[in-house]
């Protein structure tokens, strides 16, 4: 996990925390496809019955608040966490299987920032972040955190500043 993400700069925001982008979701699953996959968000796990609901994928082009050009990837997958008759928690193997048919039909960029929408069906969807999986017990479990909105050209500034106060030898740009 990224060590700056729990850093606080001397205005109190967060650094952004690192991210598994769609590439590292597919190759994990991958080794454990019989196991039941789970998405724990919000404190809890999502429900056995859930469903994938969408999955898209598009390139942005976007100017950021300092007027600085952006252009990235994402992939976002939509869970409709609802409350149905059911033996058990999807396996990994068949949300590849979904993503497989996607890939197959609008392809996807390995490397794309991977967004997920989460609703119950009454609230609205919610946005979040892949922050870490793990797959050491009996189940798979991704850990979604929300994605906050963020203010590109201070993060990066941040990042910098950070990147500073690191022991001399490991300063990249700093004198």
């Amino acid at each position: 996990m990224n060590t700056l993400a729990n850093t606080r700069s001397t205005v109190g925001a967060l650094l952004p925390v690192e991210e598994l982008s769609f590439a590292v979701l597919l190759s994990n699953l991958e080794a454990h496809k019989a196991k039941p996959l789970i998405f724990s968000y919000d404190g809890r796990d999502i429900r056995p019955s859930y469903h994938v609901t969408e999955v898209k994928t598009g390139a942005f082009k976007a100017l950021d608040c300092g007027a600085n050009p952006e252009a990235w990837s994402e992939t976002f997958i939509q869970l409709w966490d609802i409350e149905e008759e059911n033996s058990g928690h999807m396996p990994a193997g068949k949300f590849l299987a979904i993503i497989r048919k996607v890939d197959e039909a609008v392809g996807f960029d390995p490397q794309a920032k991977l967004t997920f929408e989460v609703s119950d069906g009454v609230r609205p969807m919610q946005i979040y972040r892949a922050e870490r999986m793990d797959n050491r017990d009996t189940v798979v479990r991704i850990y979604l955190s929300a994605r906050p909105s963020s203010c590109k050209p201070r993060d990066r500034w941040l990042q910098e500043q950070q990147a500073c106060r690191a022991p001399r030898s490991k300063r990249p740009c700093c004198p």
